[in-house]
């Protein structure tokens, strides 16, 4: 049964399990994860495994926590976020005193969730999205006066510990940022060492965004088919966050099919994807969005390895964070085992299972 992140002190865990995928190309048979703390400290063969006190024995297949990079955490459930097998996410877009607060306290053993990474406000125009939007609080958006003002506010959110930047370049909902700010927010982010992500929605706009030396689009583009050397461009330099669903919650749209043909050919060109959802933003469901996963698998034509590499942060490795899901059975076979979890430890603790 799902319980509290703190239920229990922080401890020597073990993990036994029939298979472990540690990473791209590492499925290791009859594994042992072994952590201490919120670390892991070993993770291979069973023969092989240093002793531990505490032992668990799961039947399923052992694989790293899945991360969300777009959501709106605040429009959702972190312990149900947590439960459904996610174990960090980016939030994309809200206030930063209260996203910020929140990112502090998934730090904490006491936090039942996610560990939250955050950009804080999307910067825009005046007007610009989202400041009109019913979901977005005042604040949301962080309207911009100029390039020196949009170095400024670059600066104001890496002081308050933002993981990103995220720029709206939404010309369908109003102004956007000048091409001057935006590369004002590219420099001083970079300055920083912070990506610039982007929001782009409306022609011509995903193009402004690869110019401006943006690091990512925070959607796969589905206002307009791209041309290929722009997409091949993209590829060198970006990479694109998926929320394919977003566009169509299961069923078939023009939006969905111009997002995947984009996707697909910006794969083809060399170019990573990664998986997020939107959360918060419309019908998506805490935890992994099985619906998501299975479009990258069907719809763009990623293996199902791929598919899990783009789900998650990296491989399993020692001093990494023990953040782990058991399925009950084997994705790499069938992708559907997403949906069907045994297990969750986040920093070292059993949270589910």
């Amino acid at each position: 049964m799902p319980g509290s992140a703190a239920d229990g002190p922080a401890m020597t865990l073990k993990v036994n399990v029939p298979v472990a995928w540690l990473g791209a190309g590492a499925l290791v048979p009859h594994a042992t994860v072994l952590g201490e703390g919120d670390r892991l400290t070993y993770a291979g063969p069973i023969a092989a495994a240093p002793p531990a006190n505490e032992l668990l024995e799961v039947d399923g297949f052992l694989m790293p926590g899945v991360v969300d990079r777009h959501v709106h955490i605040r429009l959702a459930d972190p312990g149900a976020v947590l439960f459904g097998g996610v174990t960090a996410v980016r939030d994309l877009g809200w206030v930063p005193e209260e996203i910020f607060a929140l990112a502090n306290a998934s730090e904490l053993p006491s936090f039942t969730g996610p560990v939250i990474r955050a950009a804080g406000p999307m910067l825009t125009a005046p007007g610009g999205y989202p400041t009109q939007e019913r979901w977005a609080p005042a604040g949301t958006g962080r309207e911009l006066a100029g390039p020196e003002d949009a170095a400024a506010a670059v600066t104001e959110l890496a002081d308050a510990g933002a993981a990103a930047i995220k720029v709206s370049l939404n010309a369908e909902a109003g102004s956007t940022p000048s091409d001057a700010e935006l590369a004002a927010i590219v420099e001083a982010a970079h300055q920083r060492d912070l990506p610039v992500t982007a929001h782009v929605q409306g022609r011509g706009q995903a193009e402004r965004a690869v110019g401006a030396g943006i690091d990512e689009f925070a959607h796969t583009p589905w206002t307009e088919r791209l041309p290929d050397p722009l997409l091949e461009a993209a590829a060198r330099t970006m990479r694109m966050v998926s929320t394919l669903d977003i566009l169509s919650f299961g069923d078939v749209t023009q939006e969905l099919r111009t997002a995947c043909d984009n996707l697909v050919r910006f794969r083809t060109a060399g170019g990573t994807v990664v998986y997020g959802t939107d959360l918060g933003n419309g019908a998506i469901p805490p935890g992994i969005h099985l619906r998501e996963a299975l479009l990258l698998h069907e719809a763009v034509r990623m293996k199902p390895e791929e598919v899990l590499v783009a789900m998650t942060a990296g491989p399993i490795a020692v001093d990494g964070p023990a953040d782990l899901i058991v399925l009950r059975s084997d994705p790499l076979v069938r992708l559907e085992a997403l949906g069907d979890l045994r297990m969750v430890v986040r920093a070292g603790r059993v949270v589910s299972g």
